[in-house]
């Protein structure tokens, strides 16, 4: 975490100068490409007093940056008295402490930016210990550079630390608290698991989407929740689920999530399974874009990725361009929906669009689930636990004569295609009215 302490006893937060590097093919803001790290820092609490911009073909072994931006930089840490560098980019432990002993000055990465900001908004039991886990997993390698004591190590990431001695210790036990976590998560996961599938009565929607995309103000849109809005990235860390009701009748349960982000750290995607279940369960997922952002198509591809490391990538999802009264120009939007011909236009915050929005996921849900009643085996552990993980199973009903067990179920209709390769029966029943 980064120390604000002292800086906010003289009456200011930490002074950060910021850094970008562009490699080639890397993705960028063309008229900003500091814009992001810009946003994360001020939501970490950091006030930016320098920039830097760097082109290069490859990083840097010992820097990252090359000798001579670190005697730039370390010019503009002194003339800013800047307490902390911040770059858009991960940093191997040797650059860090590589470039903190040039700079004079602490240096943090990307990641350890996102985790700070993780950290600060975490509010349940659940999220401490994922936000935990993260950090902890970030900093194994990192030891010798930023090790504080595990009862202390919530204080501060980037604290000195006592020194070589204790370091195989202190390995030890960071990796035991590494497995209590996953243990603890595993729980957590499982039990969340069955409470999502055991949600029988209505189908799932859940919102996914870009940080600071509007999906919390959509959720309050659609279903009266008073989710706490802020305009900060990652101000939403656990997820809420509420009753949608449709217009035309019918409802729907719909969840908020956890906001991704370009380069979101592996080890928080891996953390955030539990949180993410209401996500992989969903029977529609609703893929929420800032269509005002210049960085629109960029964002949604940053979120297709995260979606296709969490299994999601086929997942049935409807586009929704958000934020459609601010495009500056109404031909942007026309673009996106060009290319995303399947999409809806909306404005969370003023209302517009909702119905058409409820139409379409009407007909998506329509499109996307079916109510069924599956027979197989006792003894088919696989479709049994296929089921279990993607079905919402409302009742299970044994023939021990023939060592049968059919199952009603609400299950996503590309499983129907597993169920029938492994020679489970399948019996369609009638569409639900809700849809």
């Amino acid at each position: 975490m980064i120390d604000t302490s002292r800086n906010e006893r003289a009456g200011r937060g930490e002074r950060a100068i910021l850094v970008g590097v562009i490699l080639p093919g890397a993705s960028y803001n063309i008229d900003d490409p500091l814009d992001e790290i810009r946003g994360l820092a001020k939501t970490a609490g950091l006030e930016t007093v320098g920039t830097m911009l760097q082109k290069r073909p490859q990083v840097d072994v010992a820097t990252y940056i090359g000798s001579g931006k670190v005697e730039e930089l370390k010019e503009q840490v002194e003339a800013f008295e800047a307490d902390v560098v911040v770059f858009d980019s991960d940093l191997g432990a040797g650059q860090m402490r590589n470039l903190e002993k040039a700079l004079g000055a602490k240096v943090v990465d990307r990641t350890e930016v996102i985790l700070d900001i993780f950290a600060t908004h975490a509010r349940t039991h659940e999220a401490h210990l994922q936000v935990e886990l993260a950090q902890l997993e970030y900093a194994m390698p990192r030891l010798k550079r930023m090790w504080t004591h595990l009862s202390r190590y919530k204080g501060g990431i980037g604290v000195r630390g006592p020194g070589e001695k204790q370091l195989e210790e202190d390995k030890r036990l960071v990796v035991h608290r590494i497995q209590e976590l996953k243990a603890k998560l595993s729980k957590i996961q499982a039990r969340k698991e069955r409470e999502v599938a055991g949600r029988g009565d209505f189908p799932t929607v859940s919102l996914v989407g870009y940080t600071n995309a509007g999906k919390s103000t959509l959720m309050n849109a659609l279903t009266d929740a008073g989710v706490l809005v802020e305009d900060k990235l990652f101000a939403t860390l656990d997820t809420r689920t509420r009753k949608w009701r449709f217009r035309g009748g019918g409802a729907a349960l719909l969840s908020d999530t956890v906001g991704f982000i370009r380069d979101l750290p592996h080890s928080l995607v891996a953390s955030f399974k539990a949180t993410l279940e209401e996500a992989r369960q969903a029977d529609l997922l609703l893929h929420v874009v800032d269509a005002s952002s210049p960085d629109a198509e960029q964002q949604v591809k940053a979120v297709e990725e995260v979606l296709d490391e969490l299994g999601l990538k086929d997942h049935p999802t409807l586009l929704v361009l958000n934020k459609a009264d601010r495009v500056p120009d109404r031909s942007f939007l026309d673009v996106l929906r060009a290319r995303h011909r399947d999409s809806v236009a909306i404005s969370a915050a003023k209302g517009e669009g909702l119905e058409a929005l409820e139409n379409a996921v009407r007909v998506a849900l329509l499109e996307s689930a079916v109510d069924a009643e599956v027979e197989t085996s006792v003894a088919d552990g696989r479709v049994l636990s296929y089921l279990a993980q993607f079905a919402q199973v409302h009742d299970r009903t044994y023939d021990e004569e023939r060592d049968r067990v059919v199952l009603q179920c609400r299950l996503p209709r590309r499983c129907l295609d597993f169920l029938y390769e492994h020679g489970a029966t399948v019996r369609m029943k009638e569409a639900r009215a809700y849809a």
